[in-house]
């Protein structure tokens, strides 16, 4: 009899190697002999396996994740690992399952907003089946909307939540946004936030709340509520800096442990260069042109060096005892929008610790392509401070760039929605029509059966056609 190699795992070890191992078809059940695999394990449990089988399991997983590490290693790993940035996905439509090779590549989350859902339903007839047996149940087209809205964003958390898991809760998240008619309603922002929360329903969600002053007072109330949030459509430092307040008034006013709530700071960026450029070239002096594509990255520095001060000091670290998380800062608006601009001019200089970057599939792909992974955000923050006080004393203020930059956006973010609800309105309508014409088109079918008696029913149907809808009518000669 040929001798038999056994090792002890106890039911811990089990369970770590289950984690693992989690490549199909080679799970932890694959590698237990026959015997044991329904076998109940008690908790201080220990069984045999046999050594060889084991062995060769073991080292068939190890070749498939060293493989699958070696083709999916990307600039987002490194980004992550090396410099602690976490690099997002800004963009999201159907089938969700398509951020599948991004998570592999190393895209760490996902943020939305009405413009991209616009183009994802209007764009696309991947929506247009749920949408009719929406309608059909009788919702209203906003409903409806919500509806789809909500569906996506469920699909892209469940893909996710291993990330979130992983990460405990520092990555993983899918970010979904409150009505963007809501921009300057208090309360009804609130009441938006609590619902979409609820109704999404996972905990790897972020329901995004846009940074004017009347929804400051919003964030403070749904971050007391224990939801997470992404403050979106930050432009300047001032407002910048009363979102970070309103995040830790709403933390102070929870009771117990923190560490559940999450947040980021949506600050956005190359649409400060797109805007401060205009100004600049119409002033037309050569110092005002030597500062055209530097204002953006200039005021995210000091963004960024406003956030280590906030997140710091006796305030930030009684409320880190309670488990607080800091609220990231996110660089948002990273696609670049002048063509003479390196297309990584808004990720390669924001690179920083415990930061997030949300990538469009242009920037995105740029980056894993040819970005450079190295802590840049506050290697000179010197050159920062004089690029932005040269531009404030050349008459651009900086305070008007946020308030118009701000108005911009929620008026885009409008628009976007608006666009959206008459084109699912236009749907709507031409759905109750077909439903309206086809049960016409039945009632007279059974009506000509009882006047003329049986026919052919290409025939009845092809009469009742040809009374509601005429012009589906052709002749040949």
């Amino acid at each position: 009899m040929s001798s038999l190699h056994f090792i002890c795992l106890s039911p811990t070890t089990i369970a770590i190697l289950s984690n693992l191992f989690t490549i199909k078809p080679l799970t932890i059940s694959s590698l237990l002999p026959a015997t044991h695999r329904q076998r109940h394990l008690h908790r201080d449990e220990k069984i045999q396996l046999h050594f060889t089988e084991i062995a060769t399991r073991f080292f068939q997983c190890s070749c498939v994740l060293q493989a699958r590490a070696a083709v999916n290693k990307t600039r987002l790993h490194d980004l992550y690992e090396q410099e602690k940035q976490s690099p997002w996905y800004d963009n999201l439509r159907r089938p969700v399952t398509i951020l599948e090779p991004l998570i592999n590549s190393g895209v760490r989350g996902v943020t939305s907003n009405p413009t991209i859902f616009e183009k994802a339903i209007a764009g696309s007839d991947a929506y247009d089946d749920q949408f009719r047996q929406l309608i059909l149940e009788g919702k209203s087209v906003e409903d409806a909307y919500w509806a789809l809205v909500v569906q996506d964003i469920q699909d892209a958390c469940d893909l996710f939540r291993a990330l979130y898991d992983e990460s405990e809760g520092g990555d993983g998240y899918i970010s979904v946004e409150v009505s963007p008619l809501l921009a300057n309603e208090t309360e009804r922002t609130i009441e938006s936030a609590n619902y979409l929360h609820k109704t999404v329903n996972r905990p790897n969600v972020l329901i995004k709340i846009p940074a004017t002053a009347e929804c400051i007072p919003s964030i403070k109330q749904v971050i007391a509520s224990s939801i997470s949030v992404n403050v979106t459509l930050i432009f300047s430092l001032q407002r910048y800096e009363a979102v970070i307040d309103a995040y830790l008034d709403g933390l102070e006013e929870v009771k117990g442990d923190l560490s559940k709530i999450s947040s980021v700071a949506s600050f956005f960026v190359s649409r400060v260069d797109s805007f401060v450029d205009k100004k600049l070239e119409a002033i037309g002096t050569e110092e005002a042109l030597d500062l055209c594509g530097k204002a953006a990255v200039a005021q995210a520095a000091l963004a960024f060096k406003l956030y280590q001060e906030k997140f710091s000091g006796p305030r930030w670290e009684a409320l880190e005892q309670r488990g607080a998380r800091k609220q990231r800062v996110l660089w948002a608006s990273t696609s670049v929008k002048n063509p003479s601009y390196s297309d990584t001019l808004y990720v390669n200089p924001l690179i920083g610790p415990d930061t997030v970057t949300t990538m469009p599939d242009a920037a995105l792909n740029a980056f894993i392509d040819h970005g450079k992974v190295a802590r840049t955000i506050d290697a000179d923050l010197k050159s920062a401070q004089d690029t932005y006080d040269k531009i404030e004393k050349l008459g651009i203020h900086w305070s008007d760039v946020g308030s118009l930059l701000e108005l911009e956006g929620v008026v885009s973010f409008k628009r976007s929605f608006n666009n959206l609800i008459k084109s699912l309105t236009v749907k709507a309508d031409a759905l109750a029509q077909s439903n309206q014409t086809s049960s016409s088109c039945l009632c007279l079918q059974r009506q000509i059966k009882v006047r003329y008696g049986a026919l052919n029913s290409a025939i009845l149907l092809e009469l009742a056609r040809m009374v509601y809808q005429p012009t589906r009518i052709s002749f040949t000669h």
